[in-house]
C-alpha cells in the first residue's frame, strides 16, 4: 500500500477531486457534506495499477483546521497539492507548502483543479514556480478538472510515477504509529487509527502508549480486517488493555521499550528565506507525527533551542517537525538533534550547548554521538534511532556501557589520584575494589572502571592498585617486611611460630595477619599462630612417622615446636580431614594404621 496526503487552499477541490479518482466520499461528517467543508480528516482508497492500492488521506483546507491538516500529513510521505485554475494562489496553500517543506517531505504531485472553469496554464506555470522553490522541485504540475473528468488519466499516471518512487520502509523497523482517530466500537472496543510509515503491526502484538500496555485484538487496512499490516499503511488498530486512559487523538502507540518517551529535546529551527522572520515565540505549539503538544521554548543559539513539552512523546534524532505560533499562526520548520540532552544550569550552559551542537546537523551518527555524550548506554542509541556498527559495539563494555575517548582522559588521572592516595595511606590491602572507584568517579558501572586503567595502574583480583608487579602478592610495602621477617624465621624453625610479642613489635596484627593470609604469604592457625604456607603438608608427613595413635606430647616433640602452637595445628589437620582424634585424645593420620581407640595411654 501507499500513502498520500492532500493539502491545499480551502475550496480548490481537494475533497472532490480525491472522490474523482477513488469513487469514495472521504467527508464522514454530515456537516462537512452539507457545508462542502473538509473538517475532520478523511480517508478514501483506491487501486492504481500497477503500483497496487493507494489511500489518500483527505486534510482540510481551512486557515481554522491548520491543526487537524497538520496531523494529516505529518506521518505521510507524499503529498497530492491541489490548486484551483479560477483563482489566484492563495494564502492556505503557500501555508501547506511551507508545512511540507519544513516536515521535509519531497514527493509531490500538483493538480491545477477547476479546468473546466478557467484556463490553467498560468496557475500551472505559477504553481511550478512556487514548487520548484522547495525540497518539492521537479514535481508533476497536472490540470485537471473534478467536475468533467478531464486530465483524471494523466493525474492517475503522475501519481503512478509518484508512488513508484517512494523509498521503501523497513519492515523490521520500531513501531511509532501516531493515533489521528480514537473511538469506541460497540462489541470491540477502543479503535485507534494512523498512518503507519514503517514497521509492522499483527494481531497478538502487544504496544505501549506511554506507561500503558496494550495487547492488538484485532487489526484492519482498507476498510479489510488483516491479521499484520506493515508500512507505509492505513491501518485501524482495535486495541485491548487494563489503562487505556492515555490514549486519544494524539497519543501514539510504540513498539515497548524501543523509545524514549522525553519532554525535553533540543532542535535546529530553520532559518533563511522561506522560513518566517522572527524567532518562534516562548509558547508555540509543537507538531511532529499527528501529536499537536504546547511547549516552553529556550533559545541556545539564532537557530538552536530547548523545548520543554508539556507532555512527553517518543522522539528521534533526524525527526522533522513543526513550531506553529497559535496567535499568528506561522509555521517554523525544526530537526531534532537530541531528545535526551543534558540539563541546563549554571550560567553560561545555553553558549556551551549550542557549542556542543554547532556541527550537529540532525544525522544519526554512533561515533559522534559517543564522543558528544561522553558515556551513553547501547539501549539509549537504539531509542534514539542511533545504528551502531559491530565495531563499535565490541568496545562497549559487558553490561553495554561506551565511553568516549575525550571522556576517558579526563576520567584517567581522577582514577590515578584516587588510587595513589589508598594505596599510601598504609591500608593493608592494596588497591580500591572497581564497584567503590565507579561510585566515586561517578559511573554508572564497575566495569567502566577497567577501561580506565592505564600504566602506572594495574587490575588485579578486581581491584585497582598502583603497587610495582614485582610484589607478586601485592602487598604494602609496611607488611611486606613485615611478613619477609617472618618467613626469615620460619625457613629456620618452620614449627617455631613468633610469639604475639614478636608479631606485634613487626606490625603484624590481627587484621595485617589475615591480610597475608588472603595473599597466601602466612598460614594463620588462629590464636595469634602463623606458620609459613605447607607447614601443615609438612606436618602431617612427619607425623606418618609416628606409631599410630599418637599423643599430643608426641607430636609436639617430633615437631620440635610448643603446646601453644602443636595445639592449633593439630585441630587444623583435624579441620582438614588430614588427622582422625579419638576419644582418649590421641590422633591418627588418615590413611595409617591405628590401634584400637581406648588403648594405650591418654595424651598428656
Amino acid at each position: 500500500m501507499h500513502v498520500i496526503a492532500t493539502a491545499g487552499h480551502v475550496d480548490h477541490g481537494k475533497s472532490t477531486l480525491v472522490k474523482a479518482l477513488t469513487g469514495s466520499e472521504p467527508d464522514r461528517l454530515a456537516e462537512e457534506r452539507a457545508r462542502g467543508l473538509s473538517i475532520e480528516l478523511g480517508y478514501v482508497w483506491t487501486s492504481l495499477p500497477p503500483v497496487g492500492d493507494v489511500a489518500f488521506v483527505d486534510v482540510p483546507g481551512h486557515e481554522r483546521f491548520v491543526p487537524t491538516m497538520l496531523s494529516g500529513v505529518g506521518p505521510v510521505p507524499a503529498v497530492l497539492l491541489v490548486v484551483a485554475a479560477d483563482d489566484p494562489w492563495m494564502p492556505q496553500a503557500a501555508e501547506h507548502l511551507a508545512a511540507l517543506e519544513a516536515l521535509g517531505v519531497r514527493h509531490a504531485v500538483v493538480a491545477v483543479n477547476r479546468s473546466d472553469l478557467a484556463d490553467p496554464s498560468a496557475m500551472v506555470e505559477r504553481a511550478g514556480r512556487e514548487v520548484d522553490g522547495t525540497g518539492l522541485a521537479g514535481a508533476r504540475v497536472v490540470p485537471v478538472s473534478a467536475r468533467t473528468g478531464a486530465g483524471l488519466d494523466d493525474l492517475r499516471r503522475a501519481l503512478v510515477d509518484l508512488v513508484a518512487g517512494l523509498p521503501t520502509p523497513e519492515p523490521a523497523a520500531d513501531v511509532r504509529l501516531w493515533v489521528d482517530r480514537c473511538f469506541t466500537v460497540r462489541g470491540a472496543g477502543t479503535v485507534v487509527t494512523g498512518t503507519l510509515p514503517a514497521g509492522r503491526i499483527a494481531v497478538g502484538d502487544t504496544l505501549a502508549a506511554g506507561s500503558s500496555s496494550l495487547r492488538v485484538r484485532g487489526l484492519q487496512s482498507l476498510g479489510r480486517p488483516v491479521t499484520a499490516a506493515a508500512g507505509v499503511a492505513r491501518v485501524a488498530v482495535n486495541v485491548a488493555g487494563e489503562d487505556r486512559s492515555e490514549l486519544d487523538r494524539h497519543s501514539v502507540l510504540v513498539t515497548p521499550g524501543a523509545w524514549r518517551f522525553t519532554d525535553r529535546v533540543d532542535v535546529r529551527i530553520r532559518v533563511g528565506d522561506r522560513a518566517p522572520a522572527g524567532r518562534p515565540p516562548r509558547r508555540p505549539v509543537l507538531h511532529v507525527g499527528a501529536a499537536a503538544v504546547a511547549a516552553y521554548l529556550r533559545p541556545l543559539s539564532d537557530d538552536l533551542v530547548r523545548l520543554t513539552l508539556d507532555r512527553p512523546l517518543p522522539l528521534r534524532i533526524g525527526d522533522r517537525a513543526l513550531l506553529r505560533d497559535p496567535g499568528s499562526r506561522r509555521l517554523w520548520g525544526l530537526t531534532v538533534l537530541d531528545p535526551a540532552p543534558p540539563a541546563l544550569g549554571r550560567r553560561g550552559a545555553s553558549r556551551a550547548r549550542a557549542a556542543a551542537l554547532a556541527a550537529h546537523e540532525g544525522e544519526a551518527d554512533a561515533a559522534a554521538e559517543i564522543e558528544r555524550r561522553g558515556l551513553v548506554h547501547l539501549s539509549l542509541l537504539r531509542q534514539l534511532g542511533v545504528p551502531v556498527a559491530d565495531t563499535l559495539r565490541s568496545q562497549a563494555t559487558a553490561d553495554g556501557w561506551l565511553l568516549a575517548g575525550r571522556e576517558a582522559e579526563r576520567l584517567r588521572p581522577e582514577l590515578a589520584a584516587l588510587v595513589r592516595s589508598h594505596d599510601a595511606s598504609g591500608s593493608l590491602t592494596p588497591g580500591i575494589p572497581r564497584a567503590a572507584l565507579s561510585e566515586q568517579l561517578g559511573l554508572p558501572s564497575a566495569e567502566l572502571v577497567s577501561l580506565l586503567v592505564a600504566p602506572p595502574l594495574r587490575e588485579v583480583g578486581g581491584r585497582i592498585t598502583a603497587v610495582p608487579e614485582r610484589s607478586a602478592t601485592g602487598l604494602p610495602e609496611g607488611l611486606e617486611r613485615a611478613v619477609a621477617a617472618v618467613e626469615a624465621q620460619l625457613r629456620e624453625e618452620p614449627f617455631a611460630a613468633p610469639t604475639a610479642e614478636r608479631l606485634s613489635a613487626l606490625g603484624l596484627d590481627a587484621r595485617a595477619v589475615a591480610v597475608a593470609g588472603r595473599a597466601g604469604r602466612l598460614l594463620h592457625l588462629g590464636s595469634g599462630v602463623v606458620l609459613l604456607p605447607g607447614a601443615d603438608r609438612r606436618a602431617v608427613e612427619s607425623l606418618r612417622q609416628l606409631g599410630q595413635p599418637f599423643t599430643t606430647s608426641e607430636a609436639r616433640s617430633l615437631l620440635g615446636t610448643t603446646r601453644r602452637v602443636v595445639l592449633p595445628l593439630l585441630q587444623h589437620l583435624d579441620r582438614q580431614g588430614s588427622t582422625r582424634r579419638h576419644p582418649d585424645d590421641r590422633r591418627s593420620v588418615v590413611g595409617s594404621g591405628h590401634q584400637p581407640a581406648g588403648s594405650g595411654r591418654p595424651s598428656e
